[in-house]
């Protein structure tokens, strides 16, 4: 199946369509971008007969100062609210996220029942050491340059903020902390794509998470990494876009069909 990113939607639009399965996909998008980013990999899962659900998660699509005061507490309740309301009418729910989006899908894994995950180079870890800093530096400077478009594909542009508030930084550190924390209580078999080449997300975030499984229970499904080797951070939108909405396709049916959930 031939899935080339095209000239995305507006950055600001959330995405739910009803499939004529019975199965559902939570698509969880990542720290200062929409669901632009993540918008291809949606319609090629709504095309194979998925239902899909793509959230505007709060403090993004609007403006940089709104995010600047939203709490991470506030994206993980919207990504559980969500997931419930899927749950409700599906046979299996699946989750999957893009940088910090990942974060929150594996953070979900841990706390609800969810069929199987797929993340795209999770945020767990900082490349920056400053973002360490976050906490004390917010009272001194408002916001830094955008973390945005690292994406080898030209033309490509996931909508992200221009600016990025050093306050949701900060916020972002205790969702990263919390989500290491809580990788061991996850059940569900996961699938990593992880770009070779990623100038946002460090190759430490992969290392926790490896990590955070090996402390799991014996006999639980394994952890699947995948290497991508012409994308970079925002691989839904680069060369290796494809390769993912395929691969995840393949594994939501392998997973459905074993019968878990």
């Amino acid at each position: 199946m031939d899935f080339s990113p095209q000239a995305p939607p507006t950055a600001e639009a959330p995405f739910s369509l009803r499939g004529t399965g019975p199965d559902a996909v939570l698509l969880i998008h990542g720290f200062t971008s929409g669901p632009r980013s993540m918008r291809p990999w949606a319609d090629a899962l709504a095309a194979a007969g998925l239902t899909v659900s793509l959230p505007l998660l709060p403090g993004h699509g609007t403006s940089w100062h709104d995010l600047a005061g939203t709490p991470h507490a506030a994206w993980t309740r919207a990504v559980l609210a969500e997931f419930d309301a899927l749950q409700r009418g599906h046979r299996h729910v699946f989750v999957a996220g893009l940088s910090m989006g990942g974060a929150l899908a594996l953070q979900l894994a841990a706390r609800r029942d969810v069929a199987g995950v797929v993340v795209v180079n999770p945020g767990l870890t900082f490349a920056d050491p400053a973002a360490h800093l976050a906490g004390v530096l917010r009272h001194v400077v408002a916001s830094v340059p955008a973390i945005a478009n690292d994406i080898a594909l030209p033309g490509q542009d996931e909508g992200a903020y221009e600016r990025t508030p050093v306050a949701a930084v900060h916020q972002l550190a205790g969702l990263f902390r919390d989500t290491r924390r809580a990788l061991p209580r996850i059940t569900a078999p996961v699938l990593v794509y992880r770009s070779r080449t990623d100038h946002v997300v460090p190759e430490s975030s992969v290392r926790a998470l490896r990590a955070g499984f090996s402390r799991r229970p014996a006999g639980l499904p394994p952890l699947t990494v995948v290497t991508l080797e012409e994308s970079y951070h925002v691989a839904t939108l680069d060369h290796d876009a494809g390769r993912i909405f395929d691969g995840s396709i393949g594994f939501f049916r392998t997973v459905a069909g074993a019968g878990r959930g």
